[in-house]
């Protein structure tokens, strides 16, 4: 099995070194200290847990493959065959809608969050950012089950998702406005993305979608850009540490579950939505408590 994102990494770095001139070039220009968009520590942060992500994200393949073999040699009703356009259709768009309501869940389950806001942790948003991986990629492992189910063969299943990821490389940056609006109305964009990192209120829990934008759409989660978002969580971690990056929403949970009794709140903590409080809490603080996620 050779994944595309391998062979897409030197285009990746390529274009981040593009990026980083060009802005240094218009932090020169503007004569601003800090408009250019990269900042060295941050970058690096991305840049490792990228490349850590590498090796993680190949350990949960291989451990998926065991597991979709066995579903598409024993329980899928029919085989697709990998020879015919359809059949890459359906694991194209099949991931992508996947990806869509498990980036969504991602978003309103704590313990999913954790997996996935080292992603958001960035204040800066170019193609340093893209790399910023989560290593825990169970998530989506479970959730590409049905493909194989209905018969799209495994390897197809990893390929789509890799086409998934390397598509959403080039929507991390500031660099590119707004399309043409047919294109921004299917897919998804660097406008539309911008969104999606944003933390400002308006663009909270908005554009989940991978390439496809439709998704949004269709179940009321789409948020045009009107303004240049803020960027990372509304609670910032302030460390370039990347095991804390990716670590201590886990060590959060953990101390907020020990912080009750109730088996109700421990479970509040762990598969309530990022913020949430038991009501007591909530009616203690006179208020109802921040967010302490981003999108």
């Amino acid at each position: 099995m050779r994944d595309p994102v391998l062979f897409a990494i030197p285009f990746f770095l390529l274009l981040l070194i593009i990026e980083w001139t060009a802005a240094r070039k218009l932090e020169h220009l503007e004569d601003r200290p800090g408009s250019g968009a990269y900042h060295t520590r941050d970058s690096w942060a991305s840049l490792s847990m990228g490349l850590v992500s590498v090796f993680t994200m190949g350990a949960w393949k291989f451990l998926a493959l065991l597991g979709y073999a066995a579903i598409y040699a024993y329980l899928a009703p029919w085989h697709l065959p990998a020879t015919q356009w359809y059949t890459w259709v359906i694991a194209i768009v099949g991931v992508d809608l996947l990806f869509y309501l498990y980036h969504r869940a991602a978003h309103r389950v704590r313990l999913i969050w954790a997996t996935h806001q080292a992603h958001h942790s960035s204040q800066y948003y170019n193609f340093a950012t893209a790399l910023r991986q989560k290593w825990n990629n169970s998530g989506e492992i479970l959730m590409w089950i049905p493909l194989p189910l209905l018969g799209v063969p495994p390897w197809m299943v990893f390929v789509a998702f890799s086409v998934n990821l390397i598509y959403q490389f080039w929507i991390h940056t500031e660099r590119i406005g707004k399309l043409w609006r047919p294109f921004e109305f299917v897919f998804n964009t660097p406008s539309h993305h911008r969104v999606h990192h944003g933390m400002d209120p308006l663009y909270l829990d908005k554009n989940y979608g991978g390439i496809l934008i439709i998704w949004d759409r269709m179940f009321g989660t789409f948020q045009p850009e009107v303004f240049r978002p803020h960027y990372g969580l509304t609670k910032p971690v302030d460390t370039f540490n990347i095991w804390r990056l990716q670590t201590h929403e886990y060590a959060a949970i953990w101390r907020d579950m020990r912080s009750v009794r109730r088996i109700r709140d421990k479970l509040g903590y762990l598969v309530g939505p990022p913020g949430w409080a038991p009501a007591a809490a909530t009616q203690a603080a006179g208020s109802v408590p921040p967010r302490v996620d981003a999108p």
